[in-house]
């Protein structure tokens, strides 16, 4: 696909923008081309960020995996899937498209277009690993790992300290068990609103000890959520992140 000179002038500007290389204008060109213009203009599927995105998706796969397992040394295989997971997931790649503007240097069809897909979040996910993919496929192995690594390590903390919360109710019985011979116990101490949007009030019991309490739109998050602040008390949050640092 033929590109213009005033396309050539945006593809620069955006890798400007981003302190980026790339010598394959036309390979970038295509990791930013939606299907629906090479539909509507009946295009090979070859000129839109398919086939990028397909090759992408390894490169993203691969720094992200090597980087959780150099910063991880102390997490399992299921632990470091779940993380990696979070990270490559079209909501997590749809943020770092919008971090760096990547819809407004889309080429999309009419149609397309008129319905916002610069703002869809799988259009911006799918972009953005073609967009890994060429900047890759030119050469550019460096370029692209610290790219990635740049908006991965700032979201890494979040996503962490979002599956700890998560997983905070089987560490929190794993640790209760092993020290106290026992299961903490979790109390409905209180439910507030209308019954189509409850707030439930969850106390943790252990041994007959009040560890915590907190509250959620649902029991089993309110659980969650009384778990996480029970470890917190207890210090186990702390332990586990200095092993991290």
């Amino acid at each position: 696909m033929k590109i213009s000179d005033s396309r050539k002038k945006e593809l620069l500007q955006f890798l400007h923008n981003n302190n980026l290389l790339c010598d394959n204008l036309e390979l970038l060109n295509k990791a930013l081309t939606h299907s629906s213009y090479t539909n509507e203009h009946n295009l090979s599927s070859s000129e839109n960020y398919e086939r990028l995105e397909f090759f992408g998706d390894a490169v993203l796969k691969l720094i992200s995996s090597k980087y959780l397992y150099e910063k991880f040394e102390d997490y399992d295989e299921g632990e470091l899937s779940k993380i990696r997971a979070a990270l490559i997931s079209d909501n997590t790649l749809a943020k770092f498209a919008l971090k760096i503007n990547l819809g407004e240097y889309m080429i999309f069809g009419p149609a397309e277009k008129k319905l916002g897909g610069e703002k869809r979040k799988s259009s911006l996910a799918c972009a953005f690993e073609a967009l890994l993919g060429a900047l890759y496929l030119d050469n550019k192995e460096e370029i692209t790992k610290n790219f990635l690594l740049k908006f991965i390590s700032e979201e890494t903390p979040y996503i962490e300290s979002h599956l700890i919360q998560l997983n905070a109710k089987s560490t929190l019985q794993e640790y209760t068990q092993e020290k106290y011979k026992t299961l903490p116990e979790y109390k409905i101490i209180n439910e507030t609103g209308p019954a189509h949007k409850k707030t439930f009030e969850i106390q943790i019991e252990i041994n007959g000890e009040i560890i915590s309490t907190a509250t959620g739109d649902s029991k089993k998050e309110a659980q969650q959520n009384a778990a996480y602040l029970a470890l917190e008390k207890l210090g186990l949050l702390k332990e586990e992140n200095e092993q991290n640092v």
